[in-house]
């Protein structure tokens, strides 16, 4: 994936893939999910919805902001 601007560090690779699959510094999508988030200016983890009785969120429990990729 290919990130520009908005506070994302400017020719830097993160993580290394072998022919079919990342083998270094793997990002899960929600990971992902919450650094987008965090680079929008939002908190991902205040942003919950409610749906059938249960709080939810885009990155469920699982997401943290990957660091390594900000300015």
């Amino acid at each position: 994936m290919w990130m520009a601007g908005g506070g994302v560090k400017g020719g830097f690779n993160h993580g290394a893939t072998d022919d079919y699959e990342a083998v270094e510094n793997k990002v899960h999508v929600h990971d992902l999910h919450a650094t987008m988030l965090h680079l929008l200016g939002l908190d991902h983890e205040r942003l919950t919805y409610r749906y059938t009785g249960r709080d939810f969120r885009l990155t469920d429990v699982h997401g943290n902001v990957v660091k390594e990729v900000l300015a």
